[in-house]
């Protein structure tokens, strides 16, 4: 998941004070945390769905577009405008004022990238309180059978012991420890958590790339390509993984020098993909068909491993608040601002609490953690990633002209970005009523018994 909010509440909160300008070495770093998330953890999910040849291939693939597509942004800020801190929004709507039958229009095109972006950004949060409940319910309900010793479990998988209740009840849990993390009124106070969270999920994700890759299980059986009606949800769980083009050019506005960026660009991304490709395929390698939503639902029954997962968790409920940033900075200052100044606070707090209970219950309505990324990739990432920046060259250079090679290249990366959109969506859907209706007869079938 490309974590766009981080480089975002970087950029506002540094703005607001004055802030400094980023190094090169402090720009790449900054790129790659604003790209890799729990989408990182799904991916080998992404890769049974697509097939072990398949996925890593289609995963390579969509990287290229996308850091191609994040160029794209970048070449048409610079050409629509000299200003220096010119956003995803702003670019779109300059360029809608490049074409004369668009101009009166111009400010649709910037609250359309803003609302794609609060559904990303909201849809980012309703996958963190399932991630939570998913992996803190999984530590719970083994406790009693979790040892010392990680070579007792050979069946790589941790087994459910003690059953607890539901994940949506887990979900309830976090909720006000969630409600009181989002009333933090500067990110500067969550800084040193930050850090902290930064680097428990680094040594957590070193640990997993450990695991997997010492527990590859051969011979290896698994399918090269995986079902046509399974490959809607790789493309929006890879999509939800590589939508990081909202962190492009807040960063390469923050940074010292400029020209530089699109070094640190390709730098940063083939890192980024290189990442996803090798975990999605180790990870599906070790764990085969019993892969889950996120990789560390798999992890072996002991501690060291239940460590790494509630360490994770740890960094997921974090950065739940740097996630929560942008959809609260677009939408409720202009509601502050029409009440009187003794409310303010209040009227403000209200509004958190409401957004954040808001995606706490489409948690509650989705508690499928797979379906979930794949959806939330498939309706809103397809869109910021694929789908506007082609759009974006073409409206940009309409008076130049484009030559019909480039305008049929950008209307063919488009056109699957839409595909993806429409299947992704539609399949993510079908599964969704399927897997309720699915757990509902079983529900129905234990109470008869009883």
């Amino acid at each position: 998941m490309s974590n766009y909010t981080y480089i975002r509440a970087v950029f506002l909160t540094q703005k607001k004070s004055g802030g400094t300008f980023f190094s090169f070495c402090q720009t790449l770093i900054h790129l790659l945390k604003g790209n890799i998330g729990t989408g990182l953890l799904g991916l080998p999910l992404a890769v049974k769905n697509a097939g072990l040849v398949l996925g890593p291939v289609s995963l390579l693939c969509m990287g290229v577009i996308a850091v191609h597509c994040m160029r794209l942004l970048v070449k048409c800020s610079h050409h629509l405008s000299a200003k220096p801190s010119l956003t995803y929004g702003e670019a779109v709507q300059y360029g809608m004022e490049n074409v004369s039958w668009l101009r009166r229009h111009s400010q649709w095109g910037k609250r359309t990238v803003n609302l794609f972006l609060i559904i990303t950004q909201l849809g980012f949060c309703c996958v963190y309180f399932v991630f939570l409940s998913d992996n803190v319910k999984q530590v719970v309900e083994a406790a009693n059978a979790t040892t010392f010793n990680c070579q007792v479990n050979y069946t790589n998988q941790t087994q459910v012991l003690v059953p607890s209740f539901d994940s949506r009840l887990y979900m309830l849990c976090f909720l006000p420890a969630v409600i009181l993390l989002v009333f933090t009124p500067n990110l500067k106070y969550l800084a040193p958590l930050s850090l902290v969270a930064n680097l428990v999920m680094t040594a957590s994700l070193i640990l997993i790339y450990f695991y997997s890759l010492t527990h590859i299980r051969y011979p290896i059986d698994l399918p090269k390509v995986g079902r046509a009606k399974d490959y809607p949800l790789f493309f929006g769980t890879a999509i939800f993984a590589f939508e990081g083009i909202g962190v492009v050019l807040p960063l390469e506005n923050k940074m010292q020098r400029p020209q530089k960026f699109t070094l640190v660009l390709y730098v940063g991304m083939g890192i980024v993909t290189f990442l996803y490709i090798s975990l999605g395929t180790i990870g599906y390698m070790c764990f085969g068909e019993h892969i889950g939503g996120s990789i560390t639902l798999n992890l072996p029954n002991c501690w060291t491993y239940q460590a790494v997962k509630l360490l994770y968790c740890f960094g997921i409920f974090i950065t739940f608040a740097l996630q929560f940033y942008v959809p609260a900075e677009i939408l409720i200052p202009p509601v502050v601002a029409r009440v009187s100044e003794r409310w303010e606070i209040a009227v403000d707090l209200l509004l958190r609490t409401v957004l954040v209970i808001f995606t706490c219950a489409l948690a509650i309505l989705i508690p499928e953690l797979d379906l979930v990324i794949s959806l939330v990739g498939s309706v809103s990432s397809s869109f910021l990633a694929l789908i506007f920046p082609p759009l974006l060259q073409i409206i940009a250079f309409h008076t130049e002209g484009l030559s019909p090679l480039v305008t049929a290249k950008n209307a063919v990366i488009s056109l699957v970005g839409l595909i993806g959109f429409l299947t992704g969506t539609y399949i993510a859907i079908v599964e969704i009523i399927a897997r309720n209706a699915s757990k509902h007869e079983e529900t129905f079938s234990s109470y008869m018994v009883q």
